[in-house]
């Protein structure tokens, strides 16, 4: 049941902002299952959840900017986070995360501290390298999306568009994260009958997330969404 709870939140999260639903559940849920377990599950059902918000909003997804500028780069650091997930320790991988969180969090503050830092777009060559460790992010831990969403927020300013562009961009990066699980034989009946447990908290989650997306002021729930992130950063090195 607390499994349960933690997968309704992140996608009660991914609905409502269009990032974050693998998380929370990977920082939250793997204190529960070992991630090698968590994952293999979890990203298909995450994928219907990005299915649905694209189908659902297919005419606010900015092909130019996904397909040009944040797609390739992401695909390129993809086998990079595949072999960590494959070569590394558990332990090891929660510290790294951990770290990648909290060093996400210090931007984000700084930023909420100084306004003026957040004008401007990126230099070309730093959002080519962070895409890239968004790839590789990605590969290992399902999630490479505050990157990319660090990445489109200077691009995306209506939510609605925000949204469903990061969502067609998780879609098409778990489809390989799921290729690649296959690959290496993680897919199975075990992880099948999980990701069919997750389905109530799917829909639970697509409820509560659309209410808060059209009736709770987006940057607010950043904000409670990175105090949240910082307490999770700080369990991951326990």
């Amino acid at each position: 049941l607390l499994l349960a709870g933690v997968v309704a939140l992140g996608f009660t999260v991914e609905t409502a902002l269009g990032f974050g639903a693998t998380l929370v559940a990977v920082s939250l849920g793997s204190g529960f299952l070992p991630l090698e377990l968590i994952l293999p599950a979890f990203v298909p059902v995450n994928m219907a959840l990005s299915l649905l918000i694209v189908v659902r909003q297919r005419d606010q997804v900015e092909l130019r900017f996904l397909l040009g500028r944040l797609l390739p780069f992401m695909v390129l650091g993809l086998p990079l986070g595949f072999v960590a997930f494959s070569a590394l320790p558990e332990l090891v991988l929660r510290r790294i995360f951990g770290a990648f969180l909290l060093a996400l969090i210090g931007v984000d503050v700084w930023q909420l501290l100084r306004p003026a830092a957040r004008r401007g777009p990126l230099p070309r060559a730093a959002e080519v390298l962070l895409l890239l460790v968004g790839g590789a992010i990605h590969g290992a831990f399902g999630t490479g999306g505050p990157i990319a969403v660090y990445v489109s927020k200077q691009a995306l300013a209506e939510k609605g568009s925000f949204r469903a562009t990061l969502s067609a961009l998780w879609l098409l990066l778990n489809t390989l994260v799921v290729a690649g699980y296959a690959f290496r034989g993680l897919l199975g009946a075990d992880s099948a009958a999980r990701s069919l447990s997750m389905l109530p908290a799917l829909g639970l989650g697509l409820i509560l997330g659309e209410l808060i997306h059209r009736r709770v002021n987006t940057e607010l729930f950043r904000r409670l969404v990175l105090g949240m992130l910082f307490v999770v950063a700080l369990s991951l090195f326990r």
